[in-house]
């Protein structure tokens, strides 16, 4: 009985043309980030969302105050009944904030039908909060890069994985190539953290060689809360429906400039991404 209701859940999901996305990723209790950002985001996008928690933290829009960590085996046990329920089109990772949580999404990975995620090498909060140790990144670089099928780091990211100083759109190439050395088939080094930039949001992709800088707005109005979940969850949506890579960066990308356009002052400190639009039309 309990079977044939799992394959009639799976049918009812599948013929709505719905894609099935799933985030492994912490819980911001706020909503401004982590899985919440993320399932907001699929749905915007269309897609049936999933979801995974690696840490229950603490925080607000003013910074973070804590965490409780789940188990490797916690994780496992949320993930697998999606794997054996759903078809999983697309995925993504956000914080993984233990070395032993990174063996055990990497494992997931490899053991099951999983398609290749988009992985958030998610490392500070906003605050300025340390997220993960590094032990934990040591484990990121070696057993998850090389599944991704895109590492989407920021600058202060990117500086922290390559040890370099990143401070224009040259050396986001160089970080670029480097991280993607590391394993991955390709790398998304985003801007927006870069000092003196006004008129555009610029990112960098390095996919397997072939370089793409992505320019996007650059909304006025102080910190924002969330961008860098809710644009690796766009991508992994454009993907999960069909896109290719670039088209589906362009796409995340247009939809975080209107969601920070759009963006709610709704607590003291940075402003949480109003993710909650229908996915706009790429630019052209």
């Amino acid at each position: 009985m309990k079977g044939s209701s799992v394959v009639s859940k799976r049918n009812a999901v599948e013929s709505s043309g719905a894609a099935v996305a799933l985030t492994i990723a912490g819980l911001d209790p706020s909503g401004g980030a982590g899985v919440i950002a993320d399932v907001r985001t699929f749905a915007a996008f269309g897609c049936f969302a999933t979801a995974a928690i690696t840490s229950l933290t603490f925080q607000n829009t003013t910074g973070v105050f804590g965490a409780v960590h789940q188990t490797p085996e916690t994780v496992r046990a949320q993930v697998m009944p999606i794997v054996e329920d759903f078809k999983v089109a697309c995925a993504k990772t956000g914080m993984l904030p233990t070395r032993e949580i990174i063996s055990e999404v990497a494992r997931l990975f490899r053991e099951t039908a999983l398609p290749a995620p988009v992985v958030d090498p998610v490392m500070r909060a906003t605050s300025g909060d340390d997220l993960i140790d590094d032990d934990a990144v040591e484990s990121l670089i070696r057993e998850l890069f090389p599944l991704a099928l895109v590492i989407t780091p920021n600058i202060p990211e990117a500086e922290r994985l390559t040890g370099l100083n990143i401070n224009n759109e040259p050396s986001m190439r160089v970080a670029a190539r480097i991280i993607r050395g590391m394993g991955a088939r390709a790398v998304l080094v985003k801007g927006g953290h870069l000092a003196g930039v006004e008129r555009y949001a610029i990112d960098v992709l390095d996919n397997e060689g072939r370089i793409t800088v992505f320019a996007e707005e650059m909304i006025a109005g102080g910190e924002v809360h969330g961008s860098g979940c809710t644009l690796s969850a766009a991508i992994a949506a454009g993907l999960g429906n069909g896109q290719d890579l670039e088209e589906a960066i362009r796409t995340a990308k247009n939809f975080v400039t209107e969601s920070i356009r759009h963006s709610p002052q709704l607590g003291h400190g940075a402003r949480p991404l109003y993710n909650d639009l229908r996915h706009p039309t790429p630019s052209t």
